[in-house]
């Protein structure tokens, strides 16, 4: 594929993305093919961070040194491609050195020999935010088509990380609530025992084991575990499909 034709590197973006394969390996290529097309100056790297809560992670990369980048960057909170994925706008730094913006991060850059990064904003709507960096060892290396380009890359990375951004969150949310089934159980039975024991209503019992729990300084449901053994029945499990 040639370096100067965007249209055909696009394509092969939507056929990567067509493909069945795990996310990282996609976002991977995704970095890849992009570094391949953007900087007409020394070689590019490019990187990808994906910021869910409070958490930055770098989830897609081309080479080594892009991954160190985005990792330092994620590190400081600070940096091009964070500031992009708040504002949503570009972050072009033509040359390292002069740079006054993020300094920390700066300083670090330097000592790598990048010389110019360019951020990119992923619109990932309510899934999280995200963004691509991409780095060159030359000065003033992102040409204003280079920008174009990877604002079309960027796309299609997007689309990528919406969709595994929720499917990671409705699989947390499956966990969670499998947590508290597991959780909920041994309660469960623990307030029919404490019913049946002192002849009252769910809610007093329910109000029994909390206080119990509060004096003994003891987790509710391991307070009912103990109670459902301590009657020679075995402590019930939650029954879930995949």
């Amino acid at each position: 594929m040639s370096h100067d034709d965007p249209e055909a590197a696009g394509q092969q973006l939507y056929e990567l993305l067509a493909k069945d394969r795990e996310l990282t390996e996609f976002l991977h290529e995704v970095a890849g093919t992009s570094a391949g097309q953007i900087g007409r100056h020394g070689r590019t790297g490019c990187g990808v961070i994906l910021t869910r809560g409070r958490r930055n992670t770098v989830v897609g990369y081309s080479d080594p040194d892009a991954r160190r980048m985005d990792e330092i960057q994620a590190g400081f909170d600070d940096g091009p491609c964070l500031t992009a994925q708040r504002t949503e706008t570009i972050s072009h730094v033509v040359d390292v050195l002069h740079e006054t913006r993020w300094p920390a991060y700066m300083s670090e850059v330097r000592a790598f020999g990048i010389r110019s990064i360019l951020g990119v904003p992923l619109v990932l709507g309510d899934a999280g935010a995200a963004a691509m960096n991409f780095y060159s060892t030359e000065p003033d290396s992102f040409t204003t088509a280079d920008i174009e380009d990877a604002r079309r890359f960027s796309r299609i990375a997007s689309q990528a990380l919406t969709v595994a951004a929720r499917i990671a969150r409705a699989q947390e949310a499956a966990e969670h609530r499998r947590r508290a089934m597991e959780s909920r159980t041994p309660i469960d039975v623990a307030v029919g025992i404490v019913m049946a024991q002192n002849r009252c209503s769910q809610e007093a019992a329910f109000e029994i084991l909390q206080t119990a729990s509060s004096h003994r300084n003891v987790k509710l449901r391991d307070l009912a575990t103990e109670l459902v053994a301590s009657i020679g029945q075995p402590v019930p499990v939650a029954a879930f499909e995949e």
